[in-house]
């Protein structure tokens, strides 16, 4: 177990529930995140296959949100974004990037974000069956986010978290309760 800061854990040789090498990584930290508050980071990362996990927690218990933001110029690129595993990413006539097993949680900023959503649908376009139609429309869509990077289109991004541990830090996004269903 080595430790870089007081606020951080670290421990290797941690056997990986994928692959079972004694190769994979733990990390455990706290951040201070302006204008949200301190936060718990979560990762897990193997070196033999691969495998990466991560998660990020607020030190308070929060309230189920949903945060909107325009997107209108190449300046937001550098808003800074929080997301949890739990929270879904959705952009009109674009697409979503919804929770799962595999969702992971991060800290990024609106370019990270149009990026990982170019990313997903370049990995979608690229498991079609050589359906021509799904691929242009892939294409367009890839096309548009990118002109969202540049400033010359504009662009919702809605994030909607149950556990509340996401946020868009930004005077200009509205943060507004979500409505959650019981399960």
């Amino acid at each position: 177990m080595a430790k870089q800061n007081p606020k951080e854990e670290i421990i290797a040789r941690e056997q990986c529930p994928f692959c079972h090498n004694k190769t994979l990584t733990l990390m455990d930290t706290q951040k201070e995140i302006p204008y949200f508050g301190v936060c718990f980071l979560f990762a897990m990362d193997c070196s033999s296959c691969g495998y990466h996990k991560a998660d990020i927690e607020s030190e308070k218990p929060r309230d189920p949100s949903r945060y909107t933001i325009e997107i209108s110029n190449e300046k937001d690129m550098s808003i800074r974004v929080i997301k949890s595993s739990f929270a879904a990413i959705k952009m009109p006539h674009i697409g979503s990037i919804e929770p799962g097993p595999a969702s992971n949680g991060y800290v990024t900023n609106i370019e990270g974000v149009l990026n990982r959503m170019i990313k997903q649908i370049e990995q979608i376009s690229n498991n079609e069956e050589e359906d021509e139609e799904s691929r242009k429309k892939a294409k367009n869509m890839i096309k548009k986010l990118k002109r969202v990077i540049w400033g010359q289109e504009k662009q919702k991004l809605i994030i909607e978290d149950p556990t509340g541990n996401s946020a868009i830090i930004s005077d200009e996004a509205v943060l507004e309760k979500l409505k959650v269903k019981n399960l």
